[in-house]
This record gives structure tokens, C-alpha cells and sequence, in this order.
């Protein structure tokens, strides 16, 4: 197995293993980002993204896509979005060692903070990232807005003026 930065070539396998990936999390239509726009975000002017690709014999079998945030706590930290392995390939090693390429990274380019979210029911990434040294937070909530969400809600500013 290899473990290697993501290159433009590897957005579709990247794409099919973020629609796996929102399969297992229960939302399959959630994915509305396509192969394109992965080229142009993550390879363009100004790369939002990065990504390790795990690939044995050819075949990639699992990616983690990050990208740098800063905090005003800590500096510039990393976000993991998502770590994801094909189903068929989970038990490989490959998902340890995407994780340990994203902390090493973490730590040669002077991040003071590497983060992510969990789903509370997925409990073996739960005891994985504890038994890795991970904290799980349990006083931090998420938060989002959606696209209508965040047009209803220029809407309302615009209505108010």
C-alpha cells in the first residue's frame, strides 16, 4: 500500500469514496459537489484543500481531504473533513495510516491543532481516535447553515433595511 498526495487524476476515485462515505453516514443525497469542482477547489490558484490518497496495486482505497483553519486561540490549525476507506478494504491498515500522514503533516507544518467531527453512533472511530490520543469533545456543538438557510436568511436581512 501507498500512501500519496492526491493529484488531480484521483478526483473521481476521491468522489466515489465521499459518496461512500456519505452512504454509510445515512445521507446519500447530501453530496452535490462534483468531480469538477474537486480539480478546480483542490488544484487550482488557490488550493481550499488537500488530500492523501491510500492506493494498493492501482486501486485507491481511501482518502483523507483537509484543509487549513485558523484559530484565534491556536494559530493555524487543520481540519480532517473526511477520512473514508472502501468497505471491501477497511481492516488493511489503510485508515491508520491515512490518519498518521495527516498528523505527521499536521506536525511538520507547525499546526497547533488537528480537528474533526464524529458521528456520536459511529463508536469504532470513536474508541479509534481515543486509543490514538484523540480528545472527543463533549461540550461542543456543531453548527451549519445550509444553502437555504443562507438565503432565507439574506433574505430577512434584506427585508429589515
Amino acid at each position: 500500500m501507498i500512501i500519496r498526495e492526491g493529484t488531480k487524476q484521483d478526483m473521481p476515485a476521491v468522489l466515489e469514496l465521499i459518496k461512500e462515505l456519505a452512504a454509510f453516514e445515512k445521507e446519500p443525497e447530501a453530496v452535490v459537489v462534483t468531480v469538477d469542482e474537486l480539480v478546480k477547489d483542490g488544484f487550482g490558484k488557490s488550493p481550499l484543500f488537500k488530500t492523501f490518497v491510500a492506493e494498493t496495486n492501482g486501486e485507491i482505497i481511501g482518502m483523507a481531504l483537509f484543509y487549513y483553519r485558523y484559530s484565534t486561540w491556536k494559530g493555524k490549525t487543520i481540519h480532517l473533513e473526511d477520512l473514508i476507506v472502501k468497505a471491501e478494504k477497511r481492516g488493511t491498515g489503510a485508515g491508520r495510516a491515512l490518519y498518521k500522514e495527516v498528523i505527521n503533516f499536521a506536525r511538520e507544518q507547525g499546526v497547533r491543532r488537528v480537528e474533526w467531527v464524529v458521528l456520536n453512533w459511529n463508536h469504532n472511530a470513536i474508541r479509534f481516535y481515543e486509543r490514538s490520543g484523540a480528545v472527543i469533545l463533549q461540550d461542543w456543538l456543531t453548527v451549519q447553515m445550509d444553502e437555504e438557510g443562507i438565503a432565507n436568511f439574506t433574505l430577512d436581512i434584506q427585508a429589515l433595511k
